[in-house]
């Protein structure tokens, strides 16, 4: 029974590490992340909170928080607590945070 439940285990990790390492492997291309830069400079957005929600790479925002978009870009953005949030829209999830 121990071998199968070490066994689960490290299945479980293993799937949870990949899932960790696809979600980092989003690669904003730079002439793509200057248009972003530059559109989120001209159109401000108020800031929100998401509470319970970490402001990394993978995070997942909530259905509650709405996504804009960046003409001609696959991603939306939206600003959390003060820091502007890139978002993959078919998952939710933050590809990456501006500074």
């Amino acid at each position: 029974m121990k071998i199968h439940l070490t066994s689960a285990a490290a299945g479980f990790l293993l799937l949870a590490g990949i899932g960790a390492a696809a979600a980092q492997d989003v690669v904003i291309a730079p002439e793509q992340e200057t248009v972003i830069k530059e559109y989120v400079h001209k159109q401000p957005l108020a800031s929100v909170k998401v509470p319970g929600v970490e402001l990394n790479i993978g995070s997942t925002l909530p259905d509650t928080v709405e996504l804009h978009e960046v003409p001609n870009v696959k991603y939306r953005y939206v600003v959390v607590d003060n820091r502007t949030v890139i978002v993959d829209p078919g998952t939710r999830k933050i590809v990456k945070v501006l500074d």
